[in-house]
């Protein structure tokens, strides 16, 4: 009875509130990202929960967080979003007389070396559909996928915190390097020792690389260097590195295999090799992959097959 009874009852505005909150763990942050009042949005959720008779939320100073049964109930209204999203895309691609497009989240070292010559091996396999492509961290990343903005995220292997829910199909592995200007002074410095001599640009919290990176110098016995700048930026990274500021970056391999390749940075011999970790493609587990998704896949296999 109360399937029934709440199925009806349940509106899109009562799902895209919880999911907001349980992303953003706090009731004001939820609300300010919806546009609403916090006594809107409080009043959404509370509806919600005398609907389906149950407590979805713990309040307390330090925000909200679910409980068991805001733990059930999150994965299915996550689903729920995800799959109208995928249907009013639908209709926009058909109404345009176009695919649905295909949405795709990368994280700044697959989007800098793999996926330029995938998306061109894709174009070929599947010439009208339109590819979207936008990268950033890992959780927002993730975060967009479980509510339908993206379709895939292809990344490195996310925290098992974050993947509840996902499926992860590694493609390669790779690991983190100390990369430096090509003439940098300290370009055969094998000691970590030079971190303290010079600038660093350092992954920020929050990025996929930066677990790695602590637990690398935790096992080598120093601490986060005194002079950093934390960034994953790419073309931030470039100029700092590049530039006057002749920093060194802590960065994924295939960020910097162009430059390195073209001999305008070069690699610290520092052995980084317990950092490696899994590249792969990261995609929702109740869904079944559209034909896109499936030719996407391909191009991504017979680029590695090919470099």
């Amino acid at each position: 009875m109360l399937e029934s009874n709440a199925a009806r009852r349940i509106k899109f505005r009562h799902l895209t509130a919880f999911v907001a909150i349980a992303r953003a763990g706090r009731f004001k942050e939820a609300a300010e990202r919806l546009s609403l009042t916090q006594p809107a949005i409080s009043k959404t959720v509370k509806d919600l929960e005398d609907i389906l008779g149950l407590r979805l939320f713990e309040r307390d100073r330090g925000g909200a967080r679910l409980t068991s049964a805001g733990e059930v109930f999150s994965g299915f209204a996550e689903q729920s979003i995800a799959a109208l999203g995928h249907g009013l895309a639908s209709l926009d691609a058909m109404e345009g007389g176009a695919a649905t497009p295909l949405r795709i989240g990368v994280l700044p070292s697959v989007a800098a070396n793999l996926l330029p010559d995938a998306i061109l091996r894709f174009s070929d396999l599947s010439p009208s559909t339109q590819t979207m492509v936008e990268d950033g961290p890992i959780e927002n990343l993730i975060a967009r996928l479980r509510v339908g903005e993206l379709d895939l995220v292809v990344g490195r292997l996310g925290r098992s915190d974050l993947m509840t829910g996902l499926t992860f199909t590694q493609l390669y592995s790779e690991h983190i390097v100390f990369a430096v200007a090509g003439d940098h002074p300290e370009t055969g410095a094998a000691d970590l020792s030079v971190l303290d001599r010079n600038l660093v640009l350092y992954p920020p919290k929050g990025a996929a690389i930066r677990p790695m990176v602590d637990r690398f110098m935790i096992s080598e016995g120093v601490s986060k260097p005194a002079k950093v700048i934390e960034t994953v930026s790419g073309a931030f990274g470039r100029s700092m590195t590049l530039g006057p500021a002749r920093a060194i970056w802590i960065i994924s391999e295939s960020v910097v295999a162009g430059d390195v390749a073209s001999g305008r940075m070069q690699t610290l011999p520092i052995d980084t090799s317990i950092t490696a970790g899994p590249i792969g493609i990261v995609s929702r587990t109740d869904e079944d992959p559209t034909p896109p998704m499936r030719l996407f896949r391909q191009a991504l296999r017979d680029t590695l097959d090919v470099s």
